[in-house]
């Protein structure tokens, strides 16, 4: 990569049905449903909204054959309705639906976590793709290593790499191209090393697969959409990735526009900035600059602080370089205006624009200046970039599953209704997930977790240890606030005063 000015990454060219992504392609955009895939009318529906909302790209789960066989009714009733929209069958656990999937997508998902690369499986899955023009993606997942990788190298984004390596070593010598390569993580600061190690993994092996971006479970509403900016614009800031998707605990056509505006606000980055002395940057491992160990907010930043502005169309580099060029021991605040009507288009662009620079370390200080809006808004949008970043936490974080059809409750409402009783807790993390393919896993950093174990019933989980199950999903919530109760982790809302 080139810290000096924005490139994007050399990648192969994979055709998706009729969409093509890599090579000289625009980065495109995709959705998941949360419909049952065994329910073809309220699946077609949906794919349709999302298609219209402008992704070319659609996600199902197929968690087991009948899934898998109803691929085929939802992608004749979208032909039929003149949708060409590319289809992608998502697999976890059951290989041989993956082979099922095959036969009527254009894509097929795979999580290495679930497959051995020992007894034919991959290969005779990739010779059927190549058979039918069937692209394949390997998708690590953060929270679902292999057993033999996370043995030895544990759930670290060096873990993710090797899973992946391990994959992509067999298609390439099967000379199976139509490979894309993924690497999620709840957690932004993972996630990014994790791409980035991928990247420097693949160069070193003449691999040059396209890469699909996400951060995984980033909740809803303003702070979902924060905590994806960061971590894919801070990817997109290095020239990676060649299709996105913004996971939201929302609708699905609510991603995409989201997603849209990243890939439209990071075509337009323009400008060369060099770089004297690269030796402080340090893209996959966490190093702090200074001695400032929790980064400050706009009326936290002191007369000490050298302020660093950005005017030029690519505010990452721009201050990336500045703060490197920079012969200084004094912490170092960025800051850029946004004149953009919309609080949540200036918090997407902010958290991509700015958000890496303290993923990596380098800065001390945020200021977002916008004076359309009131600045407790800013402060708000502020730490909640810094919260993304991973570097201050101020409130509680909800690591929430965007849902799909493995989804086993109402996950929009149940996640609303447990923010309404929890949110005013501080520096807590709470998973909130569907179910348990990712669950554990991906919440593995949160205090507690709220899973769905079968339909109206929840398991709940202290870290990565299970605490009740089978809970009646009526109760559950009650029982999650008993548990921080009894962990001493509780405090009371505080209530307004009307004398």
């Amino acid at each position: 990569m080139d810290l000096s000015k924005y490139i994007r990454r050399k990648s192969s060219e994979v055709q998706i049905g009729e969409c093509r992504i890599g090579g000289n392609n625009p980065v495109a955009v995709q959705s998941m449903t949360n419909t049952a895939t065994a329910d073809t009318p309220s699946s077609v529906a949906q794919i349709k909204r999302i298609a219209d909302a402008g992704a070319p790209i659609v996600r199902l789960t197929a968690q087991g054959r009948k899934e898998g066989e109803n691929l085929e009714n939802i992608m004749r009733e979208l032909r039929a309705d003149g949708y060409r929209t590319a289809l992608v069958a998502d697999i976890h656990f059951v290989p041989e639906v993956a082979t099922i999937a095959a036969r009527y997508v254009d894509k097929v998902r795979i999580n290495p976590g679930n497959y051995r690369t020992s007894n034919g499986e991959l290969e005779a899955l990739i010779e059927q793709c190549r058979q039918r023009g069937v692209a394949l993606r390997i998708g690590v997942n953060h929270g679902s290593l292999a057993k033999h990788i996370f043995d030895e190298w544990g759930d670290t984004p060096q873990g993710m790499v090797a899973s992946a390596m391990e994959f992509l070593r067999v298609c390439q010598k099967q000379e199976f191209s139509q490979v894309v390569v993924s690497m999620k993580s709840s957690n932004t600061r993972v996630m990014v090393y994790a791409y980035r190690l991928l990247v420097e993994a693949m160069e070193r092996e003449s691999m040059s697969y396209p890469i699909h971006l996400g951060v995984t479970e980033a909740g809803n509403g303003i702070d979902g959409r924060i905590k994806s900016a960061v971590g894919i614009g801070a990817l997109m800031a290095d020239g990676i990735g060649d299709t996105i998707r913004v996971s939201l605990t929302e609708a699905p056509e609510a991603e995409v526009p989201v997603a849209q505006m990243l890939v439209d606000y990071f075509a337009k980055r323009e400008g060369e900035f060099e770089i004297a002395d690269s030796s402080a940057y340090s893209p996959t491992e966490y190093r702090r600059r200074s001695g400032v160990q929790i980064p400050v907010v706009r009326d936290e930043i002191t007369p000490e602080f050298t302020v660093v502005e950005s005017t030029s169309a690519n505010p990452t580099a721009e201050l990336r370089a500045a703060i490197l060029n920079m012969v200084t021991d004094r912490p170092i605040a960025v800051t850029r205006r946004y004149d953009d009507p919309s609080l949540e288009v200036v918090a997407v662009k902010a958290a991509a624009d700015l958000g890496v620079l303290f993923i990596d370390g380098l800065a001390d200080g945020l200021r977002i200046e916008a004076p359309q809006f009131a600045d407790e808004e800013l402060r708000e949008v502020e730490l909640a970039i810094l919260q993304a970043a991973r570097v201050r936490f101020s409130h509680t974080e909800y690591i929430a599953c965007p849902s799909c059809g493995r989804t086993l409750y109402d996950i929009e409402t149940t996640l609303a209704q447990i923010k309404a009783k929890t949110s005013h807790l501080k520096n807590l993390k709470i998973g909130v997930m569907g179910c348990i393919v990712n669950g554990p896993g991906e919440m593995a950093d949160a205090d507690y977790g709220y899973v769905g174990a079968a339909p109206g019933r929840i398991t709940l989980y202290r870290g990565r240890e299970i605490v009740e199950r089978n809970i009646p999903q009526q109760e559950a919530i009650e029982h999650l606030i008993a548990l921080i109760k009894a962990d001493g982790n509780w405090v009371e809302p505080e209530t307004e005063s009307h004398n």
